[in-house]
């Protein structure tokens, strides 16, 4: 079977598709029949901490979220892709972002590099292009970042509404967010109504009323927000809510949260609070250690904590617009049978240092201080483009090291909250096993009855990378431990059940164990030279069959201290 990726309507079908679609209903042994397969909504969060949500233990108001978590499922040690394009891809595919073709970002860096060319391969299909072939109908809302040509109809979906690219203005609609197909109706909103938040919530629901006009297909809707990646944009009268929370300053909110996490079981009880992360800046070359707050003048405290109540502000709202479409769920009676994932892309942003930056009309240019109270009120609103920089993005990975882009524990580490009342064995309980974003697609085949096509039916397509969910879902014991990688931009790590061996680019490998050490406080790779070793050569293993080609340090490199991303060494 070749899953088309322009579907034609199902009753001009050509047959072979046609007895796919039949066959996925009856397969006998299916975990789930036609009558009861669910609907199934991921969402997706853009450069969310692993602590900002509430139920996660942070003070930003997330009372939708923290709702779904109540009755449904936390993952504490659920694992992202490093950043937004490789983990969009694991996400939509269940394969390693380089065996998809985006290793990287949108950049295409020729066949000679196959696990880098921007966008989504031949060798892999999508969540919708496999649930469709099993009957489903698939929409998308918001910010698709895996390239414009396959887009997302190509690659599966009904309907699309959000923005191609990667981020741009919540406030500004064109030319910046697309509908498609061509000429589907397209929402109208007047001049100075447009909030990209708002509008995915908006089309959602359009796609979602769409979707119950034939009541025998179950549906996919993949919502994909754009919040609270920068530029941090959110209605003044939400910032002004959070203004005086944050000037207590990072360092105090990071402690408030490590005990929250605490007392809600997220982490152990013992888990200490990583130092302050360090930084580089890969544009002017500087690199550093977040500042302790109480040391940075007056005047730079105000301007950055009014940045931090902008991003609370921006997670608020992509709160409430996800509150709008579980309601709407409630009122036509599919809450119960909806499978919703939430999660993030990955870990807080610190582009590109502790004081962020600012973008004029002009070039970019860092650190702006904003000064005065006209200035601060107009921050966040249609003529700003600013950043939150490392200090906060530090307190949004509380409590681990680094962020986005890194694969230490702060950039990979993903809040996940799963609801579905009428699958899920366990309400309001964490679950401690170890997943990936590559997991997402075996759950969707799992719970819908789909067949994914890969060996004989598509010999040219990978097949799955990831387990199902579904056994945690249901508490069945975790199945045996697995091995799981990373790469991007040089940044690499392998997690073996408790161990994990991690590097930065141009440095040499570190070695934690998680179980006891989840904050990479302690490297034992002094110590336990053999298990480096194995490590690391799994590692080179999974990188020649994954398409990973990037420069790093060799096994056996001396550790080197903090560098640039534009620093780096050799790979063998």
């Amino acid at each position: 079977m070749n899953i088309a990726h322009h579907a034609p309507p199902r009753d001009s079908q050509p047959w072979w598709l046609r007895l796919a679609l039949f066959a996925s209903v009856l397969l006998a042994g299916s975990p789930a029949v036609a009558a009861d397969r669910p609907n199934i909504i991921v969402i997706l969060a853009d450069d969310l901490g692993y602590s900002d949500l509430g139920c996660f233990g942070g003070e930003i108001r997330t009372p939708n979220i923290d709702a779904l978590a109540a009755d449904g499922l936390r993952f504490t040690q659920f694992y992202n892709a490093t950043r937004c394009c490789p983990s969009r891809a694991s996400l939509l595919t269940g394969l390693y972002p380089h065996q998809a073709g985006v290793g990287s970002m949108t950049h295409d860096e020729g066949p000679q590099r196959p696990g880098y060319r921007g966008h989504l391969t031949e060798r892999c299909v999508t969540i919708p292009e496999v649930l469709r072939s099993a009957g489903y109908r698939t929409s998308m809302v918001g910010k698709w970042h895996l390239g414009a040509n396959p887009g997302p109809i190509r690659r599966g979906f009904d309907d699309f509404y959000g923005m191609i690219g990667g981020f741009n203005s919540f406030w500004q609609e064109d030319p910046f967010y697309t509908r498609l197909p061509a000429g589907r109706p397209k929402r109208t909103y007047p001049p100075g109504q447009f909030y990209s938040t708002d509008a995915f919530a908006d089309y959602a629901l359009d796609f979602l009323a769409e979707s119950r006009r034939d009541s025998s297909r179950p549906w996919f809707l993949y919502l994909a927000f754009n919040a609270p990646h920068f530029p941090l944009h959110a209605p003044k009268a939400e910032v002004d809510r959070y203004a005086s929370i944050y000037e207590k300053g990072w360092d105090a909110i990071r402690e408030e949260r490590l005990a929250r996490m605490k007392r809600l079981g997220i982490v152990a009880a013992d888990v200490p609070l990583t130092p302050r992360s360090d930084w580089d800046h890969p544009f002017h070359h500087k690199e550093g250690v977040n500042p302790a707050w109480e040391t940075l003048p007056a005047d730079r405290r105000v301007d950055l904590a009014r940045r931090m109540a902008i991003y609370a502000a921006m997670v608020e709202h992509m709160d409430s617009a996800i509150g709008r479409v579980v309601a709407s769920l409630k009122e036509h009676g599919q809450l119960d049978n909806t499978l919703i994932l939430f999660l993030s892309d990955n870990g807080g942003c610190a582009e590109w240092d502790p004081l962020g930056f600012d973008v004029n009309t002009g070039p970019k240019t860092t650190n702006i201080l904003h000064k005065g109270a006209e200035d601060l009120a107009t921050m966040g609103g249609p003529d700003t483009y600013i950043s939150y920089g490392s200090g906060w993005a530090n307190a949004s990975n509380t409590p681990w090291r680094l962020y986005k882009h890194y694969a230490h524990e702060g950039g990979i580490s993903t809040p996940l909250v799963v609801h579905w009342p009428a699958g899920l064995k366990r309400k309001g309980e964490m679950d401690g096993r170890v997943g990936h974003i590559v997991d997402v697609m075996a759950t969707c085949v799992d719970v819908s009855g789909a067949r994914h096509p890969a060996g004989a039916e598509r010999r040219d397509v990978l097949p799955l990378e990831g387990r199902s969910l579904v056994p945690a879902l249901r508490g069945e014991p975790e199945p045996a431990p697995r091995t799981l990688f990373w790469e991007h931009e040089g940044h690499r790590a392998v997690r073996d059940g408790r161990w994990k061996l991690v590097a930065r680019k141009g440095q040499a490998w570190e070695l934690y164990d998680i179980e006891v050490d989840r904050s990479e406080l302690h490297d034992l790779a002094a110590r336990e030279p053999r298990r480096v070793a194995r490590l690391a050569t799994a590692w080179d293993e999974w990188a020649a069959r994954c398409f990973v080609f990037r420069e790093t340090a060799p096994s056996g490199a001396a550790k080197a201290s903090p560098k640039p991303e534009g620093a780096g060494g050799t790979r063998p």
